[in-house]
């Protein structure tokens, strides 16, 4: 998640373990490492897709957190003066405000490299977008009545807490969605195709389901609050004609891995050439997808590898007339919202409905 929450996480944490003995201090230290594995942002690889597929890496690994986590543990044991702290506490202080950065991250749908170095695909178990105050107020809160009274402990534990609650809600809120678009996915027969389920921008009552199937990918909207309102799934076009020649790129390869199926290709004048871009489906929203890159350019019939990929800017232009329409939509499924109502009619195929 974004970084401010991360640092109330962690402060919240530090104050709700070690607060009673650290007082403001365990707030302090718990925001500054809560923030510490999002550093790896100041790191350029020198390419886009490098940039992009990296970050949540290293940083993020649970290996690495664990290892800094007893290291630091070690270190204040000794080095002290609060001698009446133990080593297991200040084991369990360091090791929940570093490892719960990743896991949280993980609850996202960015996707986050639990397990580096291991070359597995990053995990994402998308629960809650990227931003939402909803869980992040009540770590702020906690916090501020902490560094304001100074008794750390029951503020941070209560802030913690009601947070935790929200995440649950948002997990009960994802299987409602999940029970619903089922009988959909049924009809058309893509029961087991790969599919992407994750709140739309700063709520968890309107979600976003999308499945991918071969040449084609589906979206659909379903809100918490639809009632016995059918699940509209559109269809488009993925531009898969073009997926082997990305696939001989080496940048190409890595967001595939990256991405998984959620990936759209087409071709677009770039620097008065044609260009192979790929697009991550996953990130964003439907016609604005702030995740697309170059991969390869066109002289006659060949397509050669970009020397360095760039990050293109989403397609979509008017932002807040969809934020707002998205908002409309979070209590009730009338009016109809179709996500091709944002999306450039050259890739909708069609939808069974009035879209």
């Amino acid at each position: 998640m974004d970084s401010m929450t991360q640092a109330a996480l962690g402060a919240a944490i530090g104050g709700a373990v070690l607060g009673r003995r650290l007082g403001r201090k365990a707030v302090l230290i718990g925001a500054v490492l809560g923030t510490l594995p999002d550093l790896d942002v100041i790191i350029d690889y020198g390419d886009a897709v490098a940039n992009v597929t990296r970050h949540r890496g290293f940083s993020h690994s649970l290996f690495v957190l664990a290892g800094l986590a007893t290291v630091l543990a070690l270190l204040s044991s000794r080095l002290s003066r609060t001698r009446e702290i133990s080593p297991a506490r200040w084991g369990a202080f360091f090791a929940l405000i570093l490892l719960t950065h990743p896991l949280l991250d993980a609850l996202t749908t960015y996707g986050t490299q639990l397990w580096w170095p291991l070359r597995v695909r990053p995990t994402a178990w998308p629960h809650v977008f990227i931003i939402d105050p909803l869980y992040t107020l009540p770590l702020l809160g906690g916090i501020g009545v902490a560094l304001v009274t100074g008794r750390a402990a029951r503020p941070a534990t209560w802030g913690l807490a009601l947070a935790c609650a929200y995440l649950v809600l948002a997990m009960g809120a994802r299987q409602l969605v999940e029970t619903r678009i089922e009988p959909v996915l049924a009809e058309r027969g893509l029961e087991q195709a790969p599919r992407l389920v994750q709140p739309t921008p700063f709520n968890i009552l309107l979600w976003r389901v999308t499945v991918a199937d071969g040449p084609r990918y589906h979206e659909a909207l379903v809100g918490v609050l639809d009632g016995d309102s059918a699940p509209l799934l559109e269809t488009y076009a993925r531009g898969a004609e073009l997926e082997a020649e990305a696939l001989e790129s080496r940048r190409g390869r890595r967001l595939d891995w990256f991405a998984g199926p959620f990936l759209r290709y087409e071709v677009r004048e770039h620097d008065g050439r044609d260009t192979l871009v790929a697009t991550d489906l996953r990130l964003g929203f439907p016609g604005f997808h702030p995740f697309a890159f170059t991969l390869a350019t066109r002289t006659g019939d060949d397509w050669r590898p970009v020397p360095v990929s760039e990050q293109l800017a989403a397609a979509g232009t008017n932002r807040r007339e969809a934020l707002a329409r998205l908002g409309g939509r979070l209590l009730s499924p009338q009016p109809r919202l179709c996500t091709s109502d944002f999306v450039a009619r050259q890739w909708w195929i069609g939808a069974p409905g009035a879209c």
